[in-house]
């Protein structure tokens, strides 16, 4: 009776509402309402708050929907075991990435190989893809910033430099680099808390007390892009992220090194999944040293 009312109450958790649940499982919304409208009654418990079209989880809800997620990691375990008495022929695999850049390029490398394994790739920055991997909504992160949990295996994948980037009307459009110190008092658009480039460049200009003035705060690189382009102030970006404009200049940054580090990351639990296996050996950096 069970598994298809918990597999309803997952989905409106997991996307936030019930009409987005509907269209993530294929079915309708009041079908999938009455699903976990049964589950409510059965067990009489609140499991969800109603506040206009959004739905919050109850504290009861939570605490279900972190089994929830234990059980959907489960499930897809069993799939990679039943997958691998026949070898990498099906599957799926969802990647939690900071960046379309580095997650496309890996993708590809491993479509090369496992043409029939269904991929799927979440973004946001590396405190979101984090905690993607570690409530088990991805399989592996690629992530630009490394915590400390003793659950999660990272490996380095690559390491790039922190450049400045700014419109054709600016002042540092025609200079080959730049020092830190010219950053003093800039106008800057900033990423959002949780970027790896923010705290990279935020520990930078701290280290050699160089104030900036944050003009804007923006969630997205789209967003960041655009501002930049119509001169509200300048944005920093890793140089591999940079794509040429013939409005918009890439500068380095001459005398502080400013890095951000990309890993590859999957829990420990996990380390025997041979899909995830399979992704990291085709992707594991081969003679690279960071």
């Amino acid at each position: 009776m069970l598994y298809t009312e918990l597999r309803s109450f997952h989905a409106v958790a997991l996307n936030g509402g019930f009409s987005s649940a509907a269209r993530a499982l294929n079915i309708s919304q009041p079908t999938l309402s009455m699903q976990v409208k049964a589950l409510e009654t059965f067990y009489d418990i609140e499991l969800f708050w109603r506040v206009g079209r959004e739905s919050r989880l109850t504290p009861a809800g939570n605490e279900l929907f972190r089994k929830t997620l234990e059980l959907t990691q489960n499930e897809s375990e069993a799939r990679d075991l039943l997958n691998s008495f026949k070898g990498l022929e099906s599957g799926s695999l969802r990647i939690a990435a900071v960046g379309p850049f580095h997650a496309t390029d890996m993708v590809a490398a491993f479509k090369a190989q496992y043409p029939s394994i269904d991929l799927s790739i979440q973004l946001g920055n590396s405190k979101r893809s984090f905690e993607r991997l570690i409530a088990y909504e991805s399989d592996v992160g690629i992530i630009a910033e490394v915590n400390a949990d003793p659950n999660v295996i990272t490996f380095p994948y690559s390491s790039h430099d922190v450049v400045v980037f700014v419109n054709s009307n600016h002042c540092f459009f025609e200079k080959d680099s730049i020092s830190i110190r010219e950053l003093e008092n800039q106008k800057v658009i900033q990423r959002e808390l949780g970027s790896t480039t923010r705290n990279a460049i935020e520990h930078a200009l701290l280290e050699h007390r160089v104030p900036i003035h944050v003009e804007l705060e923006i969630g997205s690189r789209e967003g960041i892009w655009k501002a930049v382009e119509q001169g509200i102030g300048i944005g920093f970006v890793a140089d591999f992220e940079f794509i040429p404009h013939s409005n918009l200049r890439a500068i380095p940054i001459h005398d502080a090194k400013i890095s951000t580090q990309y890993f590859l990351a999957y829990l420990k639990e996990r380390q025997n999944s041979k899909l995830i296996n399979a992704f990291c050996d085709v992707n594991r950096p081969k003679n690279k040293s960071f």
